[in-house]
């Protein structure tokens, strides 16, 4: 299909690029203002609160509801206001005229007046036996969220930056203890989350081993993580340097493991539009105050939830700034609507002669 293939593109008025929270929140405001978005899922349908088995944290289910079944409520609020998902993947989105034309992985086009990037960022994972088979059930990539769920009970925390400093600080509030892992000696994280940490290792609340990675996490969904193995170095990188005899390999019991090695934002499709981004690929958006704080440099173009928020990635922060954009959304097509009105305005006396 080539570009000049007007006739066989499909075209909306409105597109959105993710099925998480944020897009899914998008899809209800849009719909509400009959923007008839369409809703393509991406490669993660859902988004990452599909990996989690209970939110205790969203307003209003005070006995918590699963990460699936709010998603799955949402998709369904969505589509009666007249939302369309479809289970699609976007390869490329071409911001150089209007409407966008967007290239599907499936190899069908479609054109948008306007576009909403909610597609969110993935957790970085350690690619390391029982890690997916136990995420959700003891392995977890947000401490805010799970955390609560392992009171009591040792918890193990992997990571060296900031994140990871931050989600052991926090994760004491509940845990017995928290023992922080890092493949090295030195940590990335910035000297307040090092100074705060150290201070809660001096009061017993955090334990560090250095030099020392998580290789496979045991246990099962029914009963949920048992403990997990380690191998230690004294030089660090210790999966590095397996054939030592200086690598130690040992057992060590925990009831959650937390994986807090980073995110990365789905993002890519997007380049090659002029959306500005920063080193780590997150979108830049107007933020600040008044309207269109959602809105990337490229007009038309939006940014909401994961993909844009590096901080704090909540489901109900993704919500918010999918409101906003579905918002911000609408007052462009408002004022498209208002520019083709009077293009057409002009154009009809010159349509009579």
């Amino acid at each position: 299909m080539t570009k000049g293939d007007a006739a066989e593109v499909e075209h909306h008025r409105l597109v959105i690029a993710g099925s998480g929270i944020a897009g899914l929140t998008a899809a209800i405001y849009a719909a509400r203002s009959n923007n008839e978005p369409l809703v393509l899922e991406g490669t993660e349908p859902g988004g990452q609160l599909t990996l989690t088995t209970e939110v205790d944290n969203y307003p209003g289910f005070p006995e918590g509801i699963s990460g699936p079944e709010l998603v799955n409520n949402m998709k369904a609020q969505a589509k009666r206001f007249g939302a369309t998902v479809k289970n699609r993947v976007v390869k490329s989105v071409d911001a150089s005229e209007r409407p966008f034309r967007i290239e599907l992985t499936s190899g069908d086009v479609i054109t948008a007046d306007a576009f909403i990037a909610a597609s969110g960022a993935s957790a970085r994972t350690l690619g390391i036996p029982g890690e997916d088979d136990l995420m959700g059930y003891g392995v977890s990539t947000c401490a805010t969220c799970d955390g609560a769920f392992f009171r009591d009970q040792e918890m193990v925390v992997i990571g060296g930056g900031d994140a990871a400093m931050e989600e052991a600080s926090f994760l004491t509030k509940f845990a017995s203890k928290v023992y922080l892992v890092h493949r090295r000696e030195e940590f990335r994280a910035e000297d307040y989350w090092i100074d705060r940490v150290n201070e809660q290792v001096e009061e017993g609340e955090i334990e560090i081993l250095r030099n020392t990675e998580v290789t496979e996490i045991h246990g099962s969904p029914e009963d949920g993580v048992s403990h997990v193995t380690m191998i230690r170095h004294p030089e660090g990188h210790p999966s590095e340097k397996l054939d030592d005899p200086a690598t130690e390999k040992f057992d060590f019991e925990t009831g959650a493991v937390f994986l807090a090695i980073g995110h990365t934002p789905n993002t890519a499709y997007l380049e090659g539009t002029g959306a500005k981004m920063d080193d780590a690929g997150y979108l830049i958006t107007k933020d600040g105050k008044g309207a269109q704080q959602t809105a990337t440099d490229v007009p038309g173009l939006f940014g909401a939830g994961d993909v844009v928020d590096f901080h704090y990635q909540q489901a109900i922060t993704a919500g918010g700034m999918g409101c906003q954009a579905a918002i911000d959304a609408d007052d462009y097509l408002e004022e498209l609507d208002r520019e083709n009105r009077a293009k057409e305005q002009v154009a009809a006396p010159e349509s009579d002669d």
